[in-house]
């Protein structure tokens, strides 16, 4: 319901900055609003088909990884911490090991192996669904803890900062391991709270008293290597352990005396399925984007929050890399685009520059995973999804801001 009203109001709103466009004489308003319509509804039919090669691929090395039995010993394993945390789920269901699989990939940044992943993991927890058009509360912790966009290798900021000629383009790694990680942090807090979890529970509480563990040895290795030695230990470590992946998917097949062929083409047909059925829910959610940024009302917003700050007295150094955070949990190639742009304009070394990355790597783009992830599923009602997925976002924010301010004035 909340996306409902939500997609909705990206419509009027844009129409009528649109109309109050036109009366000033900005004759070209309507006709940039139908072109970027025409648009985005290509971009997100592009999508889906340009996923049908990587669903296909992942879905049938998971159904190996099923056949072989890897997936229900990752359950097994992560039972006693996802029981917790996923209390609808049952211990030892093979939901748990796509989760645990859609979740490191994102953190290594790995978005290609990550989306189909998630997708298998929702189709085990719709599985699991009584009310197959409702959004559980496993179904919603998943997609939030997946809008936090907890990375621990964002090489792709990275490699833009190098671009743009900055010089240490990898001074932001450790703001952005920080931001990320109180994004996600948040997410575990806030839809834990909504979904009424005891978070101090003790596998809650190691989970996340491991994860900063985790991140503290992240930047503390960063702090020994070179802007060379990080760039090159991230990007081939994401890449050894993806492929070690399948090679173990496979392996553990053969053990089985599992027909490794046969099970990757049953899983991967479903992978053209899964591509098709979300268009309708990309097109939506893209095209009303699109619009909301043709008519100029993303401009007016930023523009409006700027007076607002200035006008409490308050430093507004911040407001000019704001468009990349507030395009972010729209489209992610939005909010690239955007952090180009600010490092562009401002120079990538600047405070905006800098920041702009941060908005980037701070949480992930909600509202795509939102439309693609339960339009897999058929499912329909989202429940509380969008609100604590959007508070999530905030706190990603915050945290970027604060992180900035605390590295980089």
């Amino acid at each position: 319901m909340v996306l409902n009203y939500i997609w909705i109001g990206f419509f009027l709103i844009s129409f009528l900055v649109a109309v109050v466009q036109l009366m000033m004489g900005n004759t070209q308003v309507f006709p940039a609003i139908m072109d970027s319509t025409f648009s985005n509804a290509r971009t997100a039919f592009d999508i889906s088909i340009g996923l049908t090669g990587t669903l296909s691929l992942w879905m049938g090395i998971m159904k190996i990884g099923e056949k072989g039995g890897l997936v229900n010993a990752i359950s097994r394993l992560l039972s006693p911490v996802f029981t917790r945390l996923f209390p609808e789920i049952p211990a030892g269901h093979p939901a748990f090991g796509h989760i645990f699989m859609n979740l490191s990939a994102n953190m290594l940044g790995l978005d290609n192996a990550a989306t189909p992943l998630g997708l298998k993991a929702m189709e085990e927890m719709q599985k699991l669904n009584t009310r197959k058009e409702r959004a559980t509360n496993a179904m919603i912790m998943f997609l939030v803890l997946n809008t936090s966009g907890l990375t621990l290798v964002p090489v792709s900021i990275l490699v833009y900062r190098a671009q743009m000629g900055a010089a240490q383009p990898t001074d932001v790694f450790i703001p952005i391991l920080l931001a990320t990680t109180v994004a996600t942090m948040a997410a575990i807090i806030i839809t834990g709270l909504c979904q009424r979890i005891n978070l101090f529970n003790r596998a809650i509480v190691g989970l996340m008293l491991g994860l900063c563990l985790l991140v503290s040895g992240m930047v503390w290795l960063a702090t020994k290597l070179s802007q060379q030695e990080l760039g090159v230990w991230s990007t081939s470590a994401a890449n050894i352990l993806l492929f070690g992946i399948i090679i173990l998917f496979i392996v553990a097949g053969i053990r089985k005396r599992v027909n490794v062929y046969d099970a990757f083409i049953e899983g991967a047909k479903g992978g053209f399925e899964t591509a098709v059925r979300i268009i309708p829910y990309l097109v939506a959610i893209l095209v009303a984007i699109g619009v909301f940024r043709a008519c100029g009302a993303m401009d007016l917003l930023i523009h409006g929050i700027s007076r607002a700050v200035e006008a409490l007295g308050m430093n507004a150094d911040w407001v000019a890399a704001l468009p990349t955070a507030l395009m972010k949990p729209l489209s992610g190639s939005g909010a690239r685009g955007m952090m180009v742009d600010a490092m562009n304009t401002y120079g990538a070394d600047s405070f905006v520059g800098r920041l702009s990355c941060l908005f980037q790597g701070a949480t992930d783009t909600t509202f795509y995973i939102l439309a693609v992830y339960f339009g897999s599923v058929g499912v329909r009602n989202t429940r509380h999804a969008v609100t604590c997925g959007l508070l999530t976002d905030l706190a990603g924010i915050v945290a970027a801001i604060v992180v900035a301010y605390l590295f980089f004035t």
